[in-house]
């Protein structure tokens, strides 16, 4: 594992690492480093995953992003964190009809979205998106993530022409 540096802590927000297997979370714990933290995701689709994460962590604002976002920023996160002041829920839409983040403000009685979601295809942003309801919804930009060879070779044939 390298090192972990973006988005990474910025003094304005708590990092955690969602492992999984979860019997490797104490390892990249420590192979992490401070102030890095890692919990286990535990068992279950992506969906119930995120929701324990959602459920785990430390009460207030929470957003939770892909490790597989090459152009994520630390502006990508602040801007999240900055729309949950006056959003319930805020979506990073990914290319491909998934999303690369997701956060929520967590008020009591929070509604996890993710039951019934296709998760790995087109329709994940989409089916997430009608789980929420009637929830105020904020939308980023849309970003790229790396799901598939395909699209690693897209972003190796983007760091060629850079």
């Amino acid at each position: 594992m390298r090192r972990l540096a973006r988005p990474g802590p910025s003094g304005r927000w708590r990092c955690w690492l969602a492992v999984t297997p979860d019997r490797e979370a104490a390892a990249v714990r420590h192979r992490a480093g401070p102030p890095w933290r890692a919990l286990p995701q535990g068992p279950g689709d992506l969906g119930q995953r995120m929701g324990r994460v959602l459920a785990a962590l430390p009460p207030g604002p929470v957003v939770i992003v892909g490790a597989d976002v090459p152009d994520l920023t630390a502006a990508h996160v602040a801007e999240a964190f900055r729309r949950l002041g006056d959003h319930d829920w805020v979506i990073g839409p990914a290319e491909d009809g998934g999303y690369w983040l997701i956060g929520a403000r967590r008020r009591p009685h929070l509604r996890l979205p993710f039951a019934g979601v296709r998760w790995g295809g087109p329709h994940a942003l989409a089916d997430t998106r009608a789980g929420l309801g009637k929830a105020r919804v904020a939308e980023l930009e849309v970003l790229s993530d790396v799901d598939r060879g395909a699209d690693l070779a897209r972003l190796a044939a983007r760091s060629a022409k850079a």
